[in-house]
């Protein structure tokens, strides 16, 4: 398994390379030159845009924020991940403090919204989600975690589809913690997998407290594929301290609260 994730990674990596220097992507030509199938290049490169590490637009990509890719040496492979990483931990554990006895919460399918569950220590708390990756998740003593149940979205192992939504419309969350690709003031929050759109509104429609947004600074003033809700459902913004002060007015001008933490 680690053997196959180093794989994947190193991959990965050299698909930032490339992109770093060339905007415009010939997938098939890329694909071959990286020995894999175009589908799998496109996977690569899905994954890629979920972890805010680069912005896909018809005909190219790019990097998603000022990231330094360069080949020096083989330790140098998963610097991004581990920043990325870095600031994920920093964001999950100060959304994981704003969580009292006696919660009932909602999580969403993002990855830095499940490493919540990392932080609740012995918290006695209720978490509802459509996350099937949080049954591999280290969970403290007094947690109990419900899945929504639903159909299996495979390459995010997140639960979908009407059963979930359904499951979902039965409840009343005290918070809502939400991941998202994607959030701006004109566009609201967006996500790049259409079967999550419903999944998501509907959290934010049985909240009956707060809902928060945790995302870093490289996922605002974007926007996905798929809107998920607006602005003004939205009451914060978790993120790190690299999001533009310029943004941190507008989304307050939004009714938005936003917390920029300090990751380093």
């Amino acid at each position: 398994m680690k053997k196959t994730q180093s794989i994947v990674s190193k991959r990965r990596s050299k698909i930032l390379d490339y992109i770093s220097t060339n905007e415009s992507i010939n997938t098939n030509e890329l694909a071959e030159k990286l020995n894999i199938s175009p589908l799998t290049l496109r996977r690569d490169l899905q994954a890629l845009d979920d972890e805010g590490l680069i912005i896909r637009y018809y005909g190219g990509a790019k990097l998603a924020t000022d990231i330094n890719i360069d080949n020096k040496s083989d330790s140098e492979e998963n610097t991004i991940d581990s920043t990325y990483n870095q600031k994920k931990h920093v964001i999950a554990k100060y959304a994981a403090d704003l969580i009292d006895d006696g919660d009932t919460i909602f999580i969403n399918s993002s990855s830095t919204a499940l490493l919540i569950l990392e932080y609740l220590d012995t918290k006695r708390v209720c978490v509802i989600t459509n996350n099937g990756k949080a049954l591999q998740s280290s969970i403290g003593p007094n947690v109990e975690l419900v899945l929504t149940g639903g159909q299996v979205y495979e390459r995010k192992q997140s639960l979908v589809g009407e059963f979930a939504t359904y499951i979902l419309s039965k409840i009343t969350a005290d918070k809502c913690f939400l991941g998202v690709s994607g959030i701006a003031c004109d566009s609201g929050i967006s996500t790049s997998v259409l079967q999550e759109t419903l999944i998501n509104h509907e959290m934010i429609n049985r909240c009956s407290g707060p809902v928060y947004v945790l995302a870093d600074s490289s996922k605002v003033g974007r926007h996905h594929s798929f809107s998920s809700g607006d602005i003004d459902e939205i009451s914060h913004l978790i993120t790190d301290s690299n999001i533009k002060e310029t943004d941190i007015k507008d989304f307050q001008e939004n009714g938005v609260t936003v917390v920029p933490l300090d990751w380093q």
